[in-house]
């Protein structure tokens, strides 16, 4: 009996020691893979987002309440120096799992600038092709009133062939971020 406690005793210490190690390890490097998501993953879709922009978009990105609990990461275009869109990313629940959207606002215009995909789940070949500009291509300056449904639901985007919640999915996430926007578009400058 005597050895098993010891057992325990050691193998409590060792799990201990190692979560320790492990918790400074992500408290180290979790600066550097923020870092890496925002330009490797959020990049490129918040530059197909926002095409057009002639700032550092990462670089000039902000951070917004949303209410006393929330914040949010907003990536501000500018043209001459002066504001003209913004973007900000937002999810919703696909085939495979959570689809990441980033949506871009022309502020002037008062239309979606443009969407990217950030992270997704989708059957590659299929839920997949969400990503491609066929696709997304689909909300570039589309007026923000317009039904952002698939046409099978009597919506103005032309879903894509196999991926039904897929594409369901996109439509909701800029649904729920033009919400959104209408919450936060003066807070922006």
């Amino acid at each position: 009996m005597k050895e098993i406690a010891k057992m325990l005793i050691v193998l409590t210490l060792i799990c201990g020691v190692c979560g320790f190690l492990l918790a400074g390890v992500k408290s180290l490097t979790m600066e550097r893979i923020e870092e890496q998501i925002l330009l490797n993953v959020k990049g490129p879709a918040v530059k197909k987002a926002l095409a057009g922009s002639t700032n550092d978009l990462i670089k000039d990105r902000t951070k917004i309440k949303i209410n006393d609990k929330e914040e949010m990461v907003i990536f501000v275009g500018k043209k001459d120096k002066k504001p003209w869109a913004l973007a900000f990313e937002v999810s919703a629940g696909g085939f495979g799992g959570d689809i990441g959207v980033i949506v871009g606002f022309n502020k002037e215009k008062n239309t979606l600038s443009g969407i990217g995909i950030t992270t997704h789940k989708e059957t590659p070949g299929l839920g997949a092709r969400i990503t491609e500009n066929t696709f997304t291509n689909n909300f570039k300056d589309k007026a923000l009133n317009e039904q952002f449904k698939t046409k099978k639901d009597n919506g103005i985007i032309d879903a894509v062939s196999g991926a039904t919640i897929s594409s369901k999915a996109v439509c909701s996430a800029v649904t729920k971020a033009i919400r959104l926007y209408d919450k936060i578009k003066d807070k922006v400058k």
